[in-house]
């Protein structure tokens, strides 16, 4: 399996973190030297280890804003 490269180039700001001490993360980064992205996955303490994430563009980024005035979060559980 191929070494997955990654730089986070600036981090914006934790949303949770869980009881192993994890954190999920909104990070601007750049993989594999590619142009950076909005990064939104969780990290381990080190950041030797990530979990599953989503990565954003500048566009959907915008879509996002758009979108997010309209969620309730009491629709949410």
């Amino acid at each position: 399996m191929a070494e997955i490269k990654f730089d986070i180039q600036k981090k914006f700001g934790v949303l949770s973190e869980n009881q192993k001490g994890w954190k999920k993360e909104v990070n601007l980064v750049s993989w594999n030297d590619r142009n950076p992205k909005l990064d939104i996955r969780d990290w381990s303490e080190d950041y030797k280890k990530m979990g599953k994430g989503i990565t954003l563009e500048k566009s959907e980024i915008e879509a996002l804003k758009g979108i997010m005035p309209t969620i309730q979060t009491d629709d949410i559980d």
